[in-house]
């Protein structure tokens, strides 16, 4: 590709821009994003080869576009984009949720909906910005391609190789079933991670608690340290699929407050060994 538009050039896209640039894949990655001091800081530790002069400048003749922007601001950034595609220009997306960025596109692009690929890199941490990305983000990493029935087999092929040249591992899913899926695996983890460490933080006796609180509070709550922008827009996003998992989530724990309140250890032992099984299955890279 000659060139490429990072939109949200922190951990996602600034490790995208990295790992493309390091593989060879691209003649000039071009930033764009909300402060100048960030993409200043992108272009000083060459994630980015320049920063974009305007979107109607840059777009028309971009090989790939991607938005890397949390979720919630991604309609409006396709309604500006839009006017200003090129007719072989390619748009994909970074973001955790599929059927609300869909439905964006839909009405930002209408007939040239077939140029936007959407997508979903399995891959992150708990830290953001431009100093947190890395060229070896994606790397053995799954990242999930959702195809439109209206996407051509050549603007799926230019977002599928992008990844792969990225050291992705890469899947396919309906934007349906990715969001179901998610919902259960990313989204609520997540939120319970969130609420956790939040219902310590505001009680009277919190320094306490975050002065004992060892490995196994540091492993469960690492994720309640990611960005809490992105997060409330993705919660808020699949909200009816992450209500459902919420429900499913709170009857095991009716359940186990059950076990718990009559004394019944084999149900607790039961339900404990059963998820250690599948744990261990999970982590050897064995289907549960």
């Amino acid at each position: 590709m000659n060139k490429v538009l990072v939109f949200g050039v922190g951990l996602i896209g600034g490790s995208f821009a990295a790992a493309l640039k390091a593989a060879g894949a691209v003649g000039e990655v071009v930033g764009f994003g909300r402060t100048r001091a960030g993409l200043e800081e992108a272009l000083r530790l060459d994630l980015i080869d320049r920063i974009g002069e305007s979107i109607a400048a840059e777009a028309p003749d971009a090989d790939l576009v991607l938005l890397a922007t949390p979720v919630g601001g991604m309609g409006s950034l396709m309604q500006a984009l839009a006017p200003h595609l090129g007719p072989n220009t390619v748009v994909t997306d970074g973001g955790s949720t599929k059927h609300d960025v869909v439905a964006n596109a839909y009405a930002a692009f209408g007939g040239r909906i077939g140029q936007f690929v959407p997508a979903h890199p399995i891959a992150g941490a708990e830290n953001s910005g431009p100093a947190a990305a890395r060229a070896d983000l994606y790397r053995e990493r799954k990242v999930v391609v959702t195809p439109l029935p209206e996407n051509p087999p050549a603007a799926v092929a230019r977002v599928w190789d992008a990844w792969a040249a990225c050291g992705a591992v890469l899947h396919t899913l309906t934007p349906a079933d990715h969001d179901r899926v998610f919902a259960a695996v990313s989204h609520l983890p997540h939120l319970l991670s969130f609420a956790l460490v939040h219902d310590l933080a505001v009680r009277d006796d919190r320094d306490m608690f975050f002065t004992f609180a060892a490995s196994g509070f540091r492993d469960f709550t690492r994720i309640a340290a990611s960005h809490p922008e992105m997060w409330r827009d993705i919660c808020l996003a699949n909200r009816a699929a992450l209500l459902e998992e919420l429900d499913r989530y709170t009857a095991q724990l009716a359940g186990l407050r059950e076990a718990l309140a009559s004394g019944d250890g084999a149900a607790l032992e039961a339900a404990f060994e059963s998820a250690r099984t599948a744990r261990r299955a999970w982590a050897e890279g064995k289907l549960v």
